[in-house]
C-alpha cells in the first residue's frame, strides 16, 4: 500500500479496529430492548447494577456466569463506552443495552431463583427486568452444567 511496512501495519490495525467497532454498534442495535423496555432499562439500572454485583459474589453459580458477570462490572467501571454519547439513540443506551443482553445470558444459566433471590429492587421492577432478559420464558433452573 504505502511502501513502507511500519505505516502499512498501522493502517491496518487502525482498519480493522474501525470494523470491529462499526460490527459491535450493529451488533448493539440488534439486541437493544424494543419500544419502552429500554426506558425501563434506563430506569432499573441502580437496582440491575447491584444484582449483577450479588451475582457476581455468589459462589453458589457457576464460574462462567460470575466471569460474565465481573467482566460486565469492569466494563461499566471504566469511564470510556463503547459508542460515545453523543451517537442518537445509542450513545446513552450503550450501558442498559450490554447489561441487558449479559443479563439474558446469566438468566439462561442461573435461572429464576438465583436472580429473584438477589434481586433489591421492587416487585414491579423484578416483572420489568423479566420482560427484559427473557425470565418469564426461561425455566426455573440452570439449563447446562458447568
Amino acid at each position: 500500500m504505502t511502501g513502507s511496512w511500519g505505516w502499512d501495519l498501522l493502517i491496518g490495525i487502525v482498519v480493522a479496529l474501525l470494523v470491529a467497532w462499526v460490527v459491535l454498534i450493529g451488533a448493539l442495535a440488534i439486541v437493544r430492548p424494543r419500544g419502552g423496555l429500554l426506558r425501563e432499562a434506563l430506569r432499573l439500572l441502580p437496582d440491575v447494577l447491584r444484582l449483577v454485583r450479588r451475582l457476581a459474589a455468589d459462589p453458589d453459580l457457576p464460574r462462567g456466569v460470575r466471569v460474565r458477570l465481573a467482566l460486565l462490572l469492569a466494563y461499566l467501571a471504566l469511564p470510556i463506552d463503547l459508542v460515545p454519547d453523543f451517537i442518537p439513540l445509542l450513545g446513552y443506551a450503550d450501558d442498559a443495552i450490554i447489561v441487558t443482553a449479559v443479563l439474558r445470558s446469566v438468566v439462561r444459566r442461573a435461572g429464576l431463583p438465583a436472580v429473584r433471590r438477589h434481586w433489591p429492587g421492587t416487585d414491579d421492577g423484578f416483572a420489568v427486568l423479566a420482560r427484559l432478559t427473557g425470565l418469564d420464558r426461561a425455566s426455573t433452573g440452570p439449563q447446562e452444567a458447568e
